[in-house]
């Protein structure tokens, strides 16, 4: 057997698990990695400006691959600049290796230069983390690393590696490296139980107002089909979490589009006089139910999930189902009937035309029409990622996606500075696809020197800022909840964006006027080895609508002032009733006992 040294073992434990890039920043407690790498030509490292941008690339190449990311900082600074990336990760279930180095294993609690815990900041932030305290160990741990950032619920894994194990040699052979891991204390359920399946399928033909509510866990599993086959063949209208958005495709006459804080009436219309909630892969997240004793209060709840802390965490569950989603849905598809659409669903469709998602048609460059011509000029095939905020939301409802994996964005955590560098991750996954970033002015100011990475590989990434000059959702809230009261919010101060895409090598355009969004996206689009930024100018007053206010019902629910004036002013569908009509039949929905 040769001999070979910790860092070379972590690599070639690397090439075999499949990994194709490492984004990372080097250190002195990594150097030893990093001269192993200079001869690992088929690992590709990307060289970020800063590791938090690590981290959100490697999550964002994770979310759009299904792949598990990696990501590589050094001790102290290195390992703490990850950690806001791990937290994102670990809220929305995406499968990522985080390597960190570490000081000598001899000075570990000695207060040595850049000695931090690594383990213990992370513990709680991620799906399980390791100190390697020998050489020996690099290989079970690196195997055992990916199976648990990848199998059941995925989440990130961190690997904190000492200097002294990497530098460390002992006689190994790559052909040694066993990714057939076997952990007797974790063994993820797959199979859903047939009893409680056979259940949920009787339950569904029972319903007289069934909505199926599917979230992240339906993406991370694949599961577009059979979401799409229950659907049709039940005739259960869907709406999805804005994690969920591709679990079926948003132009399906069954989607619903997101429901929650900010998603459409319509579904949240239909899941409060719902009386059967389906949840799929979902978590009950307080911005989708608001008010707890009023969400859904009419509603008998089945809730598949593979993580079985999820079930009941949140929401009584009546017919709880543990398993992969699509695994479940499969064994499901097996025993559900199919069911005409009834009159619930006209009356879903009713609402859907009486509280349609729109935005002035006046000629001005409002934010909404701004993601609606990225949609339509992109022909609704570019993957998007975006930052977090008012642009978050408005891509949400605007950008309706067909695919899995095409809506990239930070939910749980809600991370401003995620777009541009999960942008990044995901065009070196995808070469040839077009990638969005969809971004604020002040999300997009916090990993800004990213833009530099994409410049150096020539990645032709273009992000739309959807610039209002104020820190637009915290802006909003202060008008609506705080009396108008704007505390530091102001952003006119932000530098020329322009200028900024131009010093870094970049293009930069500024668009202040509606004709002239379409040309310069079209133009942004056709770039293949140059990144674009995109600034636009829109105004600083408009707020996302609908709205729940937080902790709050339905009843709470704010939409646009002007509703009734611009539905008369675009086209929208649906089959015109009369009050009497609609009255009759919200009376059979709403007269029924609340869920205990």
């Amino acid at each position: 057997m040769a001999k070979m040294s910790g860092a070379q073992i972590l690599l070639e434990c690397l090439r075999q698990e499949g990994v194709e890039f490492i984004f990372g920043y080097p250190g002195g407690a990594v150097l030893p990695i990093y001269d192993a790498l200079y001869d690992y030509r088929d690992i590709k490292h990307i060289l970020v400006r800063h590791e938090q941008g690590a981290a959100h690339m490697a999550d964002g190449y994770a979310r759009a691959t299904g792949k598990v990311g990696v990501c590589l900082a050094t001790s102290g600074p290195g390992a703490t600049n990850l950690i806001t990336g791990i937290a994102t990760a670990q809220m929305d279930s995406i499968p990522m290796v985080a390597l960190t180095g570490q000081v000598r294993t001899t000075y570990i609690g000695k207060d040595a230069f850049q000695e931090t815990d690594a383990i213990g900041i992370s513990m709680p932030i991620t799906k399980h983390n390791y100190l390697l305290r020998r050489t020996e160990d690099i290989p079970r741990v690196i195997a055992e690393a990916f199976y648990i950032a990848r199998s059941g619920r995925p989440g990130p894994v961190l690997v904190d590696i000492p200097l002294d194990v990497s530098l460390g040699k002992i006689e190994w052979e790559p052909s040694e490296y066993n990714r057939n891991v076997d952990i007797p204390s974790y063994r993820p359920t797959y199979k859903g139980h047939e009893m409680q399946i056979r259940k949920a399928a009787q339950a569904i033909k029972e319903a007289k107002r069934p909505v199926l509510y599917v979230g992240g866990g339906a993406v991370q599993s694949g599961a577009q089909a059979e979401v799409t086959e229950l659907s049709e063949r039940t005739n259960i209208l869907v709406t999805t979490t804005l994690m969920g958005k591709g679990a079926i495709d948003e132009n399906h006459p069954n989607g619903l589009g997101m429901l929650g804080m900010h998603g459409t009436a319509y579904a949240n219309h239909a899941v409060h006089n719902c009386d059967l909630l389906i949840a799929v892969g979902a978590r009950f997240d307080d911005r989708v139910t608001g008010k707890l004793d009023q969400f859904a209060k009419y509603a008998k709840v089945i809730h598949i999930d593979i993580d079985p802390a999820e079930i009941g965490k949140v929401v009584h569950c009546d017919i709880p189902i543990v398993g992969d989603v699509k695994t479940v849905l499969r064994e499901l598809l097996k025993y559900v009937e199919p069911r005409p659409a009834t009159e619930w669903n006209r009356q879903i469709m009713e609402w859907k035309r009486r509280f349609p998602l729109v935005y002035p048609r006046d000629g001005q460059m409002h934010a909404e029409y701004v993601v609606d011509e990225i949609w339509r000029v992109s022909e609704g095939n570019a993957i998007v990622t975006t930052g977090v905020g008012q642009h978050q939301m408005w891509a949400a409802q605007y950008y309706k996606v067909k695919r899995p994996r095409q809506f990239i964005t930070s939910g749980g955590l809600g991370t401003m500075g995620y777009g541009l560098p999960a942008a990044i991750g995901i065009q070196l996954a995808f070469p040839n696809e077009k990638v969005v970033c969809i971004d604020g002015d002040g999300s997009f100011q916090m990993t800004v020197q990213e833009l530099m990475t994409a410049v150096v590989y020539e990645l032709p990434v273009v992000v739309a800022i959807i610039n209002n000059r104020s820190l637009g959702m915290v802006r909003q809230w202060q008008e609506l909840f705080w009396s108008e009261r704007y505390s530091e919010v102001d952003l006119q101060a932000s530098p020329d964006f322009v200028k900024v895409a131009e010093a870094y090598g970049a293009i930069g355009v500024r668009v202040t006027k509606a004709e002239d969004v379409e040309p310069a996206l079209r133009e942004a689009l056709s770039q293949t080895h140059k990144p674009v930024i995109i600034d636009f100018v829109v105004p600083t007053e408009e707020n996302v609508y609908p709205m729940i206010p937080s902790g709050q019902s339905i009843e709470q629910m704010m939409l646009r002032n002007d509703l009734e004036q611009l539905k008369a002013s675009v086209d929208t569908d649906g089959e015109q009733w009369s009050f009497a009509e609609q009255e009759e039949i919200l009376k059979q929905f709403v007269e029924q006992p609340t869920r205990q």
